[in-house]
């Protein structure tokens, strides 16, 4: 891991097929709570992520870290496991119960608000600058823009005021591991990932099965979504995730969270033929105009080199 962000195309295409398909596991999340309860669809996720994880990363030896670990590494490492999945999933998961999917859609895009001051003062060569700020803010601004009324609606429930609370510790979690991501030491890709898995597999089961007693036996169908969710949004996405992390930065990961929202209006008119709003196209300007003044610096030295 170099100490300045190596920000380069294939860092730019990463991003762009994460938010396809993070955008697109709302689809098929819905389909899956149909069979099966929101707990064990979490841990389903992350057991067959792992577990498939698993067998790749024995075909590279078990290759973790470079030098022996620290025990402040190996602590910093079960720290991120726990809060890169199973606490995240697990907050939204009981938080989404009480507030609207549009609150939860802006909570999960000010991850990058999130990430840009802690990684100022935590991360060398992640300087909050002006531009930076203005341009993570419009993006931001764009999101709320196309979730719409929605955005802050009062659900009137009892709980609501809790589940938000939950969902904004959920953003701060994906916020907070990114960042101890980026400061671990010389670490393989692959092991790391699938180490983080692990331990979210860990914590998710038992939780699962404490929360909601014995998982119920899902449909043939509903096991090919499981599978399909385990596989592609969380066990690929993670290598993906960590590769891009650990290369390019987390504040340049978070630009993620601004293509979600988009990507599922927009697969949701495809596959479901939903409505297109109107306030899409403005909120699109806006998400790539931010997205464009934040990474202003990235885009010029990419365009340079070709």
């Amino acid at each position: 891991m170099t100490t300045t962000p190596q920000i380069t195309l294939t860092s730019w295409l990463l991003i762009a097929l994460l938010g396809f398909v993070w955008g697109g596991t709302f689809l098929f999340t819905e389909v899956a709570l149909t069979g099966i309860t929101p707990f064990w669809l979490a841990a389903s996720r992350i057991g067959l992520a792992a577990v498939v994880m698993l067998a790749l990363w024995a075909l590279r030896g078990f290759a973790l870290f470079t030098a022996r670990p620290s025990a402040s590494d190996i602590l910093v490492l079960v720290t991120i496991g726990i809060i890169s999945s199973a606490l995240p999933f697990s907050l939204l998961a009981w938080g989404q119960q009480y507030v609207t999917s549009g609150f939860a859609g802006v909570t999960m895009a000010s991850v990058a608000l999130i990430v840009l001051p802690m990684a100022h003062f935590l991360l060398p060569g992640e300087r909050m600058t002006p531009r930076k700020v203005g341009g993570f803010v419009i993006g931001f601004i764009g999101v709320v823009v196309l979730i719409g009324g929605q955005a802050f609606e009062s659900t009137g429930a009892a709980m609501e005021t809790a589940g938000r609370m939950a969902c904004v510790a959920a953003a701060s979690c994906y916020a907070v591991s990114s960042i101890l991501m980026r400061r671990l030491p010389s670490v393989d890709p692959i092991g790391l990932g699938t180490v983080l898995m692990l331990i979210g597999a860990v914590v998710m089961l038992p939780a699962a099965f404490l929360s909601e007693g014995p998982p119920p036996l899902p449909t043939p169908k509903i096991l090919a979504v499981l599978a399909f969710l385990g596989l592609i949004p969380t066990a690929s996405a993670a290598f993906l995730r960590v590769y891009v992390v650990r290369t390019a930065g987390p504040v340049f990961m978070s630009l993620v969270n601004y293509q979600v929202p988009v990507w599922s209006v927009l697969l949701g008119a495809l596959v479901l033929s939903e409505p297109l709003p109107m306030s899409l196209l403005y909120a699109m300007a806006l998400i790539l105009a931010g997205v464009g003044l934040s990474q202003y610096g990235a885009l010029k030295r990419l365009f340079q080199r070709g």
